[in-house]
């Protein structure tokens, strides 16, 4: 079965009423531009061919690439010194059913796809399979022989007109679907909302749930923070119900993990269940080594209603920006009864204009100063972070601590749980408006640099909040050269809007961007006219930090093609950064993916 796509009926008029119309280039960035390739598509900026390209990018793909195929290069060649190994993508893969419900992206099954480099040969073989979770298996109907689909959960995001609605309490289905991990040996798919999914690393096939081990001793396990009081006893009532009802695991491990190279150490992080409706935060991070063995557990409690997505990780420091959310009464009873998504129980709670960043000490006994970890940093922005690209720390030789880092952010005043990509419950359809709307680029997703400035004893007196290279285009999925991560860095790339298609000026992103810290320069690689692009993904080759690759796909939505493309970080921004271009077989072409990850062969 070819890829199939959800139907929709597009505008009868141009959308949305604001739109910025041109593209405006940075005014105190440096910035150097080399597109390198455009193609004249007659019309490409009519409403009608920019719903669809949108609708194309959501793309549904019921097929699985079992057998490995070698993808056909269109452009250069895969060069001589890259180095072997898996580029591994994740994401979503289906978003319609046969029975007329269309979920959210963020609900789509996991399908995890595979691009394995032969460095030697410069051969590229692809290959792309489901995530075989539970709740795949009972939602795909293929084991029965019709390989039809049917959604019996609703997911947190969405809402079913072909299933139960009221009191359907299958909520928090594990799609595994949002990012990809290999570490020690083991292949994990991750979602937000419970363990990982492990898969074979060569024939992707699903293992199975994947627990990790977090039993401990009081050598490894620490506990800091407040007692909740009356929201304790509020928690004891609400498990029962989260954890028996709605079938929430007990820790909600986090879908964005951290890898300290320097110690050799993979970190995860978890909340609690009842963190989503309480206004208290439980923190617990784990660290553990390459045979998967806790090193270390820390557990925080924090007196607000945060919500955290993406984290960081210094050389001492774990690094929450606390998102804050509040519970939404009528959106929950609403909820409840199959009206409106389970999300729209919580939206973002913009009572203050700062943003809380929590700075929670990794090793306490190391420590120089005494400072609070309790007391938020509180950052003279209100932003709502999205990913983060890195962060490090830095001591003066007179004791005095920096503390940087470098993200892709909103404001609370674009941001909104319900309408994530555009995602029309209501209607069934993607909208692309709601990601497309706003004049005002600062409120949408872009990079930002944050610094922290302490003394000697501890005393913050100094936190800013800037774009980061003064960059002010629409940007996301910041990625850095992996061996740099909680280490002070000189180079960040970055998925991007050109600006150029006018009903389309800010997402899909068309453009990678590398920013220069050093220089506070940004050079820029365009992907042409119709086409896409997603996260990018470095792959180190020699000492020096920009030494080695720039992976990303392409989505060529116009003629539904998929490519891998490979640059040359060191020229982004001249003639000659394309590498390489090589060709998903049409048949096999798929979704935009999350989050991937780089696997060098040992």
């Amino acid at each position: 079965m070819q890829a199939t796509f959800c139907q929709a009926i597009p505008p009868k008029l141009p959308y949305p009423s604001k739109l910025s119309p041109v593209y405006r280039l940075p005014t105190r960035a440096k910035m150097i531009s080399m597109p390198e390739r455009q193609v004249s598509v007659p019309d490409a900026d009519n409403s009608v061919a920019a719903f669809w390209d949108y609708q194309f990018l959501f793309v549904s793909q019921r097929s699985e690439s079992v057998e490995p195929v070698v993808l056909r290069t269109v452009d250069g060649a895969i060069p001589a010194d890259f180095p072997s190994g898996t580029y591994y993508l994740v994401g979503p893969g289906i978003f319609c059913d046969d029975h007329g419900s269309t979920v959210h992206p963020l609900d789509g099954h996991g399908y995890l796809r595979a691009f394995v480099v032969d460095g030697n040969s410069g051969e590229v073989r692809f290959s792309a399979r489901y995530v075989k979770t539970e709740a795949q298996r009972e939602e795909c109907e293929g084991k029965t022989g019709s390989g039809r689909w049917r959604f019996t959960h609703r997911g947190p995001f969405s809402v079913l007109r072909g299933g139960k609605k009221i009191l359907n309490t299958k909520v928090m289905k594990n799609v595994a679907n949002t990012s990809v991990l290999r570490w020690g040996g083991r292949l994990l798919c991750m979602w937000e909302g419970g363990n990982p999914y492990e898969l074979e690393t060569e024939t992707l096939d699903t293992v199975g749930r994947f627990d990790f081990d977090v039993t401990d001793d009081s050598n490894l396990s620490s506990k800091r923070g407040f007692s909740g009081g009356f929201w304790d006893f509020a928690a004891c009532l609400l498990k029962p119900i989260l954890y028996g009802v709605f079938k929430m695991p007990p820790k909600r491990l986090l879908a964005h993990y951290k890898m300290d190279f320097q110690r050799n150490r993979l970190l995860i992080m978890s909340c609690n269940a009842e963190d989503m409706l309480l206004p208290l935060s439980h923190f617990t991070f784990y660290e553990f080594d390459l045979d998967f063995k806790l090193l270390q557990k820390q557990e925080f409690n924090i007196p607000d209603h945060l919500m955290i997505h993406d984290w960081a990780f210094t050389d001492n420091y774990y690094v929450a920006v606390g998102n804050r959310i509040k519970l939404d009464v009528i959106g929950s009873l609403q909820a409840l009864c199959g009206m409106s998504p389970m999300i729209s129980a919580l939206s973002v709670n913009p009572n203050k204009p700062t943003s809380p960043i929590y700075l929670l000490p990794r090793f306490p006994e190391k420590l120089f100063e005494d400072r609070d970890w309790r007391v938020p940093i509180d950052a003279p922005s209100q932003m709502w972070l999205l990913h983060v690209g890195n962060a490090f720390e830095q001591r003066d030789k007179k004791g005095n601590l920096e503390v940087q880092i470098q993200a892709s952010a909103c404001s609370y005043r674009w941001f909104n749980f319900q309408k994530l990509f555009g995602y029309n419950w209501q209607s069934n359809r993607l909208d692309p408006s709601y990601m497309n709307a706003s004049e005002e680029e600062e409120l949408l997703p872009h990079l930002v640099q944050v610094a922290i400035n302490f003394d000697a004893d501890g005393k913050c007196h100094e936190c800013s909040v800037k774009p980061l290279n003064n960059w002010s285009r629409p940007s996301d999925f910041p990625a850095i050269n992996p061996t740099r991560s909680g280490n002070r860095n000189t180079y960040i790339y970055t998925a991007a809007a050109s600006g150029s298609r006018h009903l389309l000026p800010h997402f899909p992103f068309d453009m990678l961007a590398k920013l220069n810290l050093s220089n506070n320069s940004v050079s820029t690689w365009s992907v042409g006219s119709r086409r896409f692009i997603g996260e990018p993904i470095f792959v180190p080759k020699g000492n020096e930090e920009d030494d080695g690759y720039v992976l990303v796909v392409e989505y060529a939505v116009s003629i539904q093609r998929c490519y891998l493309v490979v640059l040359n970080p060191k020229i982004i921004g001249e003639a000659g950064a394309l590498v390489a271009r090589l060709e998903v077989p049409k048949h096999l072409n798929f979704p935009i993916g999350f989050h991937g990850f780089w696997s060098a062969d040992c």
